[in-house]
């Protein structure tokens, strides 16, 4: 589908059933690299992926990361203003509700959608995120999550998600009120089938 001439960013929109998911990318990947892991999350769902803006070191993503490896926070904060802005606009263009949404989400792309959830639970119904934990470790008084559904998935070697980060994030997150499902494969940073089979059914 031709972009409309208000939505300068890069992405792209598939339109498909009245389930939409928001798909967020990682380092160095772009708008198209999530669609076959939507395709299996949930066949025939209405797909909206926006490029990450930020190309510190010569790569998209959709905010910085400090030398050591922590992440920027006002980096973070600006993606989210920017996403918040872009969100609105495809909601008139494409006649979109983003509320009943679920963003996807692999490591700096996943990360951003936790970050979503964590300043803006009212823009999205819910997360799936991959290589990803707690992005905005500051914030200890999570919003009221009550009916969001978050689905962390990671391995137990993922220099970029600790398991003692994630586990007392995940503690956090339900304390809030989300319902949380935590899966954990025995590699590092990266994507597995079963966990995308086992997200399928409860998406």
């Amino acid at each position: 589908m031709i972009n409309p001439a208000n939505l300068s960013r890069p992405h792209l929109f598939r339109a498909g059933n009245e389930r939409t998911l928001i798909l967020l990318h990682g380092t160095g990947a772009n708008e198209h690299d999530l669609v076959p892991l939507a395709d299996l999350l949930l066949p025939g769902a209405t797909l909206l992926s926006p490029r990450g803006m930020n190309t510190d070191e010569g790569m998209n993503r959709f905010f910085a990361r400090n030398p050591d490896g922590t992440f920027v926070q006002e980096s973070i904060i600006e993606a989210i203003d920017d996403l918040k802005g872009f969100f609105a606009e495809a909601e008139q263009a494409y006649d979109l509700d983003l509320s009943k949404s679920v963003a996807v989400g692999f490591s700096n792309g996943g990360n951003t959608a936790l970050a979503l959830l964590m300043t803006n639970p009212h823009l999205i119904a819910g997360v799936v995120a991959f290589g990803a934990t707690n992005p905005m470790p500051q914030i200890t008084d999570l919003p009221d999550l009550t009916g969001k559904k978050v689905f962390i998935a990671n391995g137990v070697q993922d220099p970029y998600a600790p398991e003692a980060v994630t586990a007392k994030f995940v503690e956090s997150l339900r304390a809030a009120g989300a319902e949380v499902h935590w899966l954990s494969h025995a590699g590092g940073h990266s994507i597995v089938g079963d966990h995308v089979v086992e997200i399928a059914q409860h998406i």
